[in-house]
């Protein structure tokens, strides 16, 4: 009965989410310039979509810091950068003890910006058309200094059809996205580092990427950091406007999520309470047969799944999502606790 109460509870979450989580407007647009910034290491195969989509985009100049890449990154940038000459190639600097490498990369490139608004991208993200002036748009007839879209999943093949969904899922049962909108409150400060634009006086302002300098997590750490300085931060479903394969195959996917998952969480209680939330609501269930129970599960992934078109047969697959990511969880505590560290693009990352 208290597994089955739990889960309608998160499942209304899920349901407040669907039906009042504002998207991003498509006919938004900006006033004001905007400079897109590029984080880019060893991304020879992912970096040239992205920048294709880039072409026809509202923005000044487009600028991509070449992050101690080791394949054909530059190449690539050189190759643009002949088409059109927004594109330049920023080149790297020596990462300084205390920084991870991605909040280096943006402070750097948010240096060498003119534009009104930065928008930073990571470098497996593709815009649609339009989609820099309206993300700059609906920032400005929201006056928020900080906005991040949370971008449509893409995904190919079993395994990321089954496990990238999940990240959905972690979120908006627990995060009430439409309450961000009218409360300033930190705890509702949400971002997804695939797309975040921020205003570039602000952001200089308040020191940018120094506030989240050696945080792996950085994105909904700035997010509230920027809400703690009383700054207005909102994230939108911006899956209209920003799509992103995020990781590759099982073997990313686990890797990926590693060096997050343990970092995400401010207190270790909260990550103990997080696995066992899930081991005990969103799991066991299955195990036990709490048809009732399951039966709100699976409807509360319906409607993500709904909401963000995702494949049908992946609801299916919840109690096996749960057991990797509970798996995925329990490892990234262990790098983490043991001084490992998880390795991502060639480089040790610690929390």
């Amino acid at each position: 009965m208290i597994v089955a109460s739990v889960a309608a509870a998160l499942s209304g979450v899920v349901a407040w989410n669907v039906l009042h989580w504002r998207r991003v407007d498509r006919r938004a647009t900006a006033t004001d310039t905007i400079s897109i910034l590029i984080p880019a290491r060893n991304e020879e195969d992912r970096l040239p979509a992205c920048l294709e989509s880039l072409m026809g985009q509202q923005a000044g100049e487009i600028l991509v810091y070449d992050d101690h890449s080791e394949d054909g990154t530059s190449s690539v940038i050189e190759r643009f950068a002949e088409r059109d000459p927004r594109v330049r190639r920023i080149a790297p600097s020596p990462l300084p003890p205390g920084w991870c490498g991605k909040n280096f990369a943006c402070f750097q490139l948010a240096s060498q910006a003119s534009g009104d608004w930065l928008l930073f991208l990571d470098a497996d993200v593709q815009l649609a058309r339009g989609a820099a002036a309206s993300i700059a748009g609906q920032a400005e007839s929201r006056a928020v200094t900080l906005l991040s879209c949370w971008p449509g999943f893409v995904m190919h093949g079993f395994w990321e059809n089954a496990l990238m969904p999940m990240l959905n899922f972690l979120v908006f049962t627990l995060f009430p996205a439409p309450l961000a909108s009218s409360r300033g409150d930190v705890s509702l400060g949400l971002a997804h580092g695939a797309c975040i634009l921020a205003r570039r006086s602000v952001y200089q302002r308040l020191g940018g990427h120094t506030l989240v300098r050696n945080e792996i997590f950085e994105d909904t750490r700035l997010a509230r950091a920027w809400r703690a300085a009383g700054e207005r931060s909102l994230c939108l479903d911006g899956q209209d406007v920003v799509r992103v394969r995020m990781y590759s195959g099982l073997a990313e996917i686990w890797r990926g999520f590693q060096k997050n998952f343990y970092p995400a969480f401010l207190h270790k209680r909260n990550f103990w309470l997080f696995l066992f939330l899930h081991a005990t609501v969103f799991l066991l269930p299955f195990l036990r047969r709490d048809l009732p129970a399951v039966a709100l599960i699976l409807g509360a992934r319906t409607l993500l799944a709904v909401r963000f078109r995702q494949k049908w047969w992946t609801v299916l697959l919840q109690p096996a999502g749960e057991l990797v990511l509970l798996g995925i969880g329990l490892s990234s505590w262990w790098k983490c606790r043991s001084g490992q560290g998880a390795v991502w693009k060639g480089r040790i990352v610690r929390a």
